[in-house]
């Protein structure tokens, strides 16, 4: 019987119940689209890590993550090559040298990471290969070097042009070599394609002098939620002499961001609720003093007061589940196309790049955020009525009837 007075009292004034469901679908679909926007954002600075040059686990010398000097190369790369390659988990690895130098051209000078890869190989790990935007990847040329657009325009250079590599070599004085720009990439990453360059592996080994050596091995799982149990599984077969890290242990400044981020849009969603819950108490006060004789004729005639309470209680809930049911609607109708399309936000491109975002963010919808709203704002219905349904039950009946 409550349920139904309270639907019925819901459309006695439709005005004032719209303002109510306005507010929670409102709410709602600010709430979806918000962390949905979030979501996407905090996951595409992740897997534009993974993707450039992270990958899902790397394998070094033990002690080379501390010190990444030349001689702390892997003691025995074929054994850690056959272990990846009996390993079912594993979709690809790359190979890579690694070394800090400079690069000079005719006109500037920068300090950069030099990577040198097998092209093969390297291509099923990161997405440099497709992030060329001006010449071509790198082939079999043992002079060809590849490099980010930032540096490019850093150097005054371009496809076609010479520059000179330096870095320190084995026995501690300074190897040198002169290559060929074949290719400009740009990612997603401002700094990325600052400091970033790619040679064949073979000509680094020469340039640096460690025979054929190699400093890390990238890998991408089949899985990458199950990334422990492979890095677990590596760490046993390969033993002390080597380091097995996970993109959580090479990442660690950006997955505290990403849960600090998780906390606060709790927070902004808090505040949205917190918003909604005042507009609801005014919304249902002005109900409450509008039917004030009607809530008299009620006592009056031997309604307990927790049954009135419970009405008015029903009323908001009820109003809660529309909104949230509405409000989720609209939030996902906003939310799916977003997702494919993406909202490009071009005019803060710089800004972006330099967080590793990209100019184009894709919404990216979570089952659990989701189910949070869905429970959220129903709660926040019910805790907006609990005022105006204190106030409705400390009516007196006599004054309450004969009220104008």
């Amino acid at each position: 019987m409550l349920l139904k007075l309270a639907w019925r009292n819901i459309w006695r004034n439709k005005r004032r119940s719209f303002i109510v469901l306005i507010s929670v679908v409102v709410g709602l679909a600010a709430i979806v689209l918000t962390d949905g926007l979030s979501n996407g954002m905090m996951s595409q600075m992740l897997f534009n890590q993974i993707n450039l040059d992270v990958s899902h686990l790397q394998i070094h010398k033990n002690g080379f993550d501390r010190n990444k000097i030349v001689k702390n190369f892997i003691p025995d790369y074929k054994h850690v090559e056959s272990t990846l390659q009996t390993n079912p988990e594993v979709e690809a690895y790359s190979k890579r040298v690694f070394a800090t130098g400079i690069l000079s051209s005719a006109s500037n000078s920068s300090g950069v990471i030099i990577y040198g890869i097998n092209p093969d190989e390297e291509s099923k790990v990161s997405i440099v290969k497709s992030s060329i935007i001006n010449g071509k990847y790198l082939g079999s040329g043992k002079r060809e070097i590849i490099i980010g657009k930032k540096l490019a325009e850093k150097l005054g250079v371009e496809v076609g042009d010479k520059i000179v590599a330096m870095s320190n070599t084995l026995k501690g004085d300074i190897g040198s070599d002169a290559f060929r720009i074949i290719g400009i990439f740009q990612t997603s990453s401002s700094g990325f394609d600052k400091m970033t360059v790619y040679v064949q592996a073979l000509t680094e080994q020469e340039m640096l002098g460690i025979g054929d050596n190699y400093h890390e091995f990238a890998v991408i799982a089949k899985d990458y939620t199950k990334i422990n149990l492979v890095k677990n599984n590596v760490e046993t077969k390969l033993g002390s002499d080597y380091e097995v890290f996970t993109y959580r242990d090479l990442l660690p400044m950006l997955i505290y961001q990403m849960e600090l981020y998780k906390e606060s849009m709790m927070i902004l969603n808090v505040i949205i609720g917190l918003a909604l819950i005042f507009g609801i108490i005014n919304t249902m006060l002005m109900s409450v003093f509008e039917r004030i004789r009607e809530f008299g004729v009620l006592m009056a005639i031997g309604m307990k007061n927790s049954r009135l309470y419970l009405m008015i209680i029903f009323e908001a809930f009820i109003l809660g589940i529309f909104g949230t049911f509405v409000g989720l609607i609209c939030g996902l109708l906003l939310d799916i196309p977003l997702a494919h399309s993406g909202i490009n936000l071009s005019i803060f491109a710089t800004g972006l790049e330099s967080f590793g975002v990209g100019a184009v963010i894709y919404p990216v919808l979570s089952i659990g955020n989701l189910i949070n709203a869905v429970l959220f704002m129903p709660f926040v219905a019910v805790i907006g009525a609990l005022y105006p349904a204190y106030k409705a039950i400390k009516l007196e009946p006599i004054y309450a009837i004969n009220y104008v």
